[in-house]
């Protein structure tokens, strides 16, 4: 082996082996010995007698020339096992670069042998090289060969002893050992890969946001069997993480390839990728959905499995090796979505995304502590305890801030037509939801946990009666909002159509429940009040302006009953005309409230203007300008003024894009339904 490196010293110790053949004859068995020692120590035993005969004429001690064969003996016996190992090692060669994966077991057993070989080797080889060290020194010391041919000798046992010293096993077995192991590696990576396939599902678009319906397919028994015994063999020779990187890798990629029918793209969305949590809601419900998905089928797999290949190694093994699978194959991205969820802008409806997100997390609870309870998760540990107070931190300062935010909108001016604001409809809906069945539970939770880290007690009344109180201020804002219109009718108008709005939608809620029946009435009777006065003071006044005082029909008075009557038409012509006009600007949400006030109106005009024109029309329908004076007819006052009041499709559309600012600034106000009632089931 070693001993070819250096050809001088072989045919040195050639020739010294040719001269001691002759003068010892006990020199002769180890000779034999030689012979069957690998192609080195070979080639020593053929050049021995070249050797012997130049040490001939060394005039050496006869006594040391006689014991010098008990030397060489003592050192030829441990070097002829150790080649005869060598020699059984290269036997091996031949069944280890075949393919494992014909007969693993048979493969495993050869690879055992070597293992075995090569440690004998590892633990012997020292010990004949001391032992040949002797040999060497016994012949410088007792002049028994020649100087030159002893420093030769010495210098090639130095450098057999220093590849001895340095480790390196391939000298050993030129590199058997690391190509068996490599073929072991190729073959784990293509048990692996060959039974790890991409769950089968289908999957819709996310907007709608239908979860596929499969089932985990763990690998076969056999397989994790195989499995197993290859990591036995690369452990015992220090590839464990050789194991690890592969299973990750080649385990990952499947997880991933299962995601991918998911269409996750919206998990790399970024804050620059929606202006509020609106524009990105719809994925929030689609990310509870695949996160839960996620956890429950493919990590709880990758759990499981991990566990079954590595348990023989040991917990923190198998555990770090489940924590890369679940790092790379995305669960980092999507506790980073829900961190950009909670980074974007403050938003009414950022609170019940928040509590969405609330709500995932905690119904996976002891999935996640179960998982990724683990030193080895530590990362996902931190992030998912970052998102948690994240998440319970802005709920909780959102809801805290309604009352504020409702207070802030009291110094905004009132709509100008006079119609329900838009904080009111929002705000009243948007109420109902926190305290019905879905969000209650979750912001109570929040709550209590947002007051046990401030080590305060949170009880569920102290919820009911905030969202109780936002209402309670929103009532008071709106007396705040009927002192700043010029005109005092249109503050009539408003005041009728929100406190009808309120009376109206609150009654049947959980909102109308808990303010009680008296304050609902009480809204009502102000609806009452203010239609009444908001009638007296407008329309009502007009058929004053048909007055049938002074108008005598007889002959000689014709002509002043004429001229009274175009007067009194023209003046009410003029005040129907500017009331009209800036009353259609004017809006009653409800229609029912619309027609019900439109009906009070025509009522109270029609009859007394009918009457009006059947008596006193014909005097002036004969004037060529009759047109001036008779400018309405019954009908057609009637249809002008049931069209009052309507909303204007342009103006009073979808608010949903604009329901509500950031709580920096200001609440718009608008017309039309709330938006949350879609929130509500988000």
């Amino acid at each position: 082996m070693g001993l070819s490196g250096n050809d001088d010293a072989l045919e040195k110790l050639k020739s010294a082996r040719n001269l001691l053949k002759n003068s010892l004859e006990r020199s002769k068995a180890l000779g034999f010995a030689v012979e069957r020692v690998g192609p080195n120590l070979n080639e020593i035993a053929q050049r021995l007698p070249h050797l012997e005969a130049a040490v001939r004429p060394i005039r050496a001690n006869r006594e040391a020339l006689m014991e010098v064969g008990d030397h060489i003996n003592r050192a030829v016996t441990p070097a002829a096992s150790v080649l005869k190992v060598y020699d059984a090692i290269h036997g091996l060669e031949k069944s280890l670069l075949g393919d494992p994966r014909i007969d693993l077991s048979g493969y495993l057993a050869v690879l055992t042998r070597l293992e075995e070989a090569l440690k004998f080797l590892k633990d012997n080889i020292g010990f004949a090289i001391q032992w040949l060290e002797d040999i060497v020194e016994y012949l410088g010391d007792n002049a028994v060969a020649d100087e030159g041919y002893l420093a030769s000798l010495k210098s090639s046992l130095k450098k057999l002893s220093q590849l001895q010293k340095d480790g390196d096993r391939s000298h050993l077995d030129d590199g058997l050992l690391d190509a068996a192991l490599d073929k072991l590696e190729n073959e784990f990576r293509r048990l692996l890969t060959e039974h790890s396939v991409p769950l089968a599902m289908s999957s819709t678009s996310p907007s709608e946001g239908t979860q596929a319906c499969i089932a985990p397919s763990p690998l076969p028994v056999q397989v994790i069997q195989k499995l197993q015994a290859i990591l036995e063999r690369l452990i015992a020779n220090e590839r464990l993480e050789k194991c690890i990187a592969i299973y990750v890798e080649v385990r990952g990629s499947n997880v991933r390839a299962s995601l991918q029918a998911l269409n996750l793209d919206y998990l790399g969305m970024s804050l620059a990728d929606f202006p509020d949590v609106q524009s990105i809601s719809s994925y929030i419900a689609l990310w509870g959905k695949h996160l839960e998905f996620a956890v429950k089928h493919l990590f709880e797999a990758e759990y499981v499995l991990c566990n079954e290949v590595f348990e023989r190694i040991g917990l923190e093994v198998w555990m770090d090796c489940f924590a890369k699978i679940a790092a790379q194959a995305g669960m980092i991205a999507f506790l980073q979505f829900g961190k950009t969820v909670t980074d974007s802008k403050k938003d009414p409806i950022k609170l019940l995304k928040l509590l969405d997100i609330f709500s995932s997390l905690n119904k996976l609870r002891l999935d996640f502590n179960r998982l990724f309870g683990g030193k080895a998760c530590t990362d996902i540990q931190n992030m998912t305890r970052d998102l948690i107070k994240r998440v319970i931190d802005g709920a909780a300062e959102l809801f805290w801030e309604l009352m504020v935010q409702v207070g802030i909108q009291r110094e905004a001016p009132p709509p100008p037509d006079g119609s329900v604001p838009r904080l009111v409809s929002f705000m009243t809906d948007y109420c109902n939801t926190l305290i019905g069945d879905l969000y209650r539970p979750l912001l109570t939770q929040v709550l209590v946990i947002h007051r046990s880290w401030l080590k305060e007690t949170f009880k569920e009344r102290v919820l009911i009666e905030s969202v109780v109180n936002i209402i309670k201020a929103i009532d008071q804002n709106l007396e705040t909002w009927s002192k700043g219109y010029d005109d005092v009718t249109l503050s009539y108008l408003f005041l009728m159509n929100n406190h009808w709005y309120l009376a109206r939608h609150l009654r049947g809620t959980k909102i109308g429940e808990l303010l009680g029946e008296s304050w609902l009435r009480e809204h009502e009777q102000y609806k009452d009040y203010y239609s009444a006065i908001f009638l007296k003071e407008t329309w009502a006044k007009l058929p004053s302006l048909l007055s049938r005082e002074g108008v005598i029909l007889f002959s000689g008075g014709r002509a002043t009953a004429r001229d009274l009557v175009k007067k009194r038409l023209k003046a009410f012509n003029e005040a129907f005309d500017n009331m009209y006009e800036k009353q259609s600007f004017w809006v009653i949400l409800d229609s029912d409230l619309r027609e019900t006030t439109c009906l009070a109106i025509v009522q109270t005009m029609l009859p007394v203007y009918r009457s009006y024109m059947q008596n006193y029309g014909p005097l002036v329908e004969q004037e060529a300008n009759a047109s001036k004076y008779a400018k309405y007819s019954v009908q057609a006052l009637e249809k002008m003024l049931y069209a009052l009041f309507q909303p204007k499709p342009a103006r009073y559309g979808s608010m949903r894009s604009s329901s509500s600012r950031q709580f920096s600034g200001k609440f718009s106000y608008g017309y039309g339904s709330s938006p949350i009632g879609t929130a509500s089931s988000a």
